[in-house]
């Protein structure tokens, strides 16, 4: 779609600000894109996980789709190839967490682990368990009380999940996905381009996480391409157990430099828990061992972060427009520093506290010894 911006007018205008208007973020309607709009948007934007750059596209306009819809407005039931998607899915999930049937992540999409807890809800209600959200259903979960208490239960059960799988790496697969690919190059400066880098640097994670006895899946061929819908599908199928998603970065000043990873979150829907300490794993590993500066963590609701069921993290390892960065990048040893962070982040996920022994310090015996 096009991109709407300050200085717009028109019926497209008039669209995004009636909807920001339903959701009380915007005084009154109209056909102007003014700095009240865009200050509308970029307050929308950063409550949701997105770039908060005041612009409407793609990206944005689906967020506000979504978020138009409350539940009850509509009946909700799985729909292969073209699920429900919205705020009511969240707010239905959210209820249905609360009352301790098991949803998985609060993601706004309904799909089977949704239905099969709305089912299971009503079979214990005595409603016919067919896993449709409608107005019968509606009054039988508003009257049910809350039944789970002691903190957020799908972070309980990611923690679960994560303990039982126990310490070693051996057996668990892991999805890596290197950015970009085919006629898709991502960034591009100095020589390098961000598909090239993020292909090489999961190859070389790749090859450390099988030495470590996991069962590593890359998304994609060298000058391969796969959409993120068709990436996250394959993750999903394969039941991996992590997804790491490997890119740089680049910008139009030459001044943006660093590294930051991102995990699955926003103000509506919560955030990964596990997602994020690996996100921040990631982070701390990568910086404390090379020289890239620490751009930190950040929650995003990206369309891969959000259609991954399993803990998933994107890392950006630095900018491709930066000179430095891109110095470093270019060189195999960088990459090969880069990789092993990774792998110590991985790890580390999965270590008791007690055998936890810090940040920088994991080699590549340590793993295999696991």
């Amino acid at each position: 779609m096009q991109l709407i911006r300050r200085g717009d007018r028109g019926p497209a205008v008039a669209e995004v600000r009636a909807m920001l208007h339903a959701l009380g973020l915007l005084a009154a309607e109209g056909d102007t894109y003014d700095a009240a709009t865009e200050q509308a948007v970029r307050a929308f934007q950063q409550g949701r996980g997105l770039p908060a750059d005041g612009i409407v596209g793609a990206e944005t306009y689906r967020v506000l789709e979504e978020a138009r819809w409350s539940l009850g407005d509509r009946t909700l039931y799985r729909q292969v190839g073209h699920p429900f998607v919205g705020d009511d899915v969240v707010a239905l999930q959210t209820w249905l967490l609360d009352r301790g049937f098991d949803v998985g992540r609060r993601d706004g999409i309904f799909g089977q682990r949704t239905e099969t807890a709305l089912a299971e809800f009503q079979r214990n209600v005595g409603l016919k368990p067919d896993g449709i959200f409608g107005p019968q259903t509606q009054r039988a979960i508003t009257q049910l009380a809350r039944a789970v208490a002691g903190g957020r239960h799908d972070h309980m059960r990611e923690h679960e999940a994560l303990f039982r799988s126990g310490p070693a790496l051996a057996g668990k697969t892991v999805v890596v996905d290197p950015g970009h690919g085919g006629g898709d190059a991502g960034w591009a400066a100095f020589g390098l381009t961000e598909a090239e880098v993020a292909y090489d640097i999961a190859a070389r994670f790749e090859g450390r996480l099988a030495a470590a006895g996991a069962i590593p899946f890359l998304t994609r061929s060298a000058d391969g391409n796969v959409t993120v819908a068709d990436r996250a599908a394959f993750a999903n199928s394969a039941e991996a157990d992590l997804y790491v998603s490997i890119h740089a970065d680049g910008s139009p000043s030459p001044r943006c430099e660093g590294v930051a990873t991102y995990y699955f979150g926003n103000a509506r829907a919560g955030t990964s828990s596990t997602g994020a300490r690996l996100a921040d794993l990631v982070q701390r590993e990568v910086v404390a061992r090379t020289d890239l500066l620490d751009c930190r963590t950040h929650p995003q609701s990206w369309e891969l972060l959000r259609l991954t069921r399993m803990p998933c993290v994107q890392v950006d390892a630095g900018y491709v427009t930066h000179a430095r960065d891109a110095a470093r990048l270019g060189e195999a040893e960088f990459r090969d520093t880069v990789a092993e962070a990774l792998l110590a982040a991985v790890q580390r996920l999965y270590l008791p506290a007690s055998d936890d022994p810090g940040t920088g310090q994991l080699r590549l015996p340590d793993y295999i010894r696991v």
